[in-house]
């Protein structure tokens, strides 16, 4: 990833709207809204911080919707997950935020 920029996005107003709303939420909502940010940050330093999604198994409404071509899932504790696809040229690498779901809503997801 050498000397290229590194950012992190969300991938849709609405994203970026539920995420601020955490902050002001309950105390598991700003807990999860913590162990985003840590996550945001981890990915700033270095975008392949999460585990790559075997393109098979990308969820075809995220290549109808974001028409994403790589798929990664972060970790997040109590057993969240953060995916985002990696995005970029030559100067610039971004870490797009497709969503943060609960280990049963990404089973769902990913039909489990």
């Amino acid at each position: 990833m050498g000397e290229r920029i590194k950012e992190v996005a969300f991938a849709d107003e609405r994203l970026r709207e539920a995420y601020f709303k955490l902050k002001e939420g309950k105390f598991e909502e700003k807990q999860l809204c913590d162990n985003i940010d840590k996550a945001i940050y981890a990915l700033k330093q270095n975008p392949l911080n999460g585990i790559r999604v075997p393109n098979r198994l990308i969820p075809k409404d995220y290549i109808q919707k974001y028409q994403v071509n790589n798929l990664w899932k972060y970790n997040l504790p109590n057993s969240w997950r953060l995916l985002y696809t990696i995005v970029g040229d030559e100067v610039k690498i971004v870490s797009m935020i497709l969503e943060w779901l609960s280990h049963p809503e990404y089973e769902k997801r990913f039909g489990y």
